[in-house]
């Protein structure tokens, strides 16, 4: 059937042509003549985000992780130390012992045709020399384990500092301090 009115054919292709046309612009990055451009700026994108990355960001990574590697090393062998000298010590106090227990053998050896409160009198001054040794050994040993905590502390508080001005902050005492601290308590437990 054809319309009996004039040139209502006329705006129906006129509207049908306008949809063709705004149907055809669509999304540009699905415009196939831009693809080429579209690549192109892909890739420069591409290449300077890598450039950026591989010259500036990736370096600064690796020698901030390089010198905290370093500083824990650094700990790690003061810690051996540490242990190596408190070993050294728990060893001189074995042998202290060791020579006090053997000198007291010798003692009894030699003094035991002597009066038996003679005898026991010598004991008496071995043992109160063991415990002065001992006491003498725990109190090194303190030193050494007050010592090694302290320096921990220390090495934390200058890694912590040298962090935070890595990233361009400035570190803030008190604050250090206290993380520091929490962070070695929570440790402790």
């Amino acid at each position: 059937m054809t319309s009996a009115v004039p040139g209502t054919d006329a705006a129906h292709a006129a509207a049908a042509g306008g949809h063709d046309a705004a149907a055809a612009v669509g999304m540009p990055q699905l415009d196939f003549s831009t693809f080429g451009n579209q690549i192109f700026w892909l890739l420069v994108t591409l290449a300077v985000i890598y450039l950026i990355l591989s010259r500036v960001a990736l370096p600064r990574i690796s020698r901030i992780m390089a010198d905290r590697q370093g500083l824990m090393t650094s700990d790690l062998a003061t810690a051996e130390d540490f242990k190596r000298k408190a070993r050294d010590a728990e060893a001189a106090y074995d042998k202290a012992l060791a020579n006090a227990r053997t000198e007291a053998g010798k003692i009894v050896a030699a003094n035991k045709a002597e009066i038996d409160a003679e005898l026991k009198q010598a004991i008496a001054k071995a043992d109160a020399e063991i415990s002065a040794r001992a006491v003498e050994s725990e109190r090194r040993i303190g030193e050494i384990r007050a010592s090694a905590a302290q320096d921990a502390r220390t090495v934390a508080q200058d890694v912590a500092a040298e962090l935070v001005r890595a990233f361009g902050a400035t570190p803030d005492a008190a604050a250090l301090d206290a993380a520091v601290d929490a962070r070695i308590k929570g440790a402790v437990q």
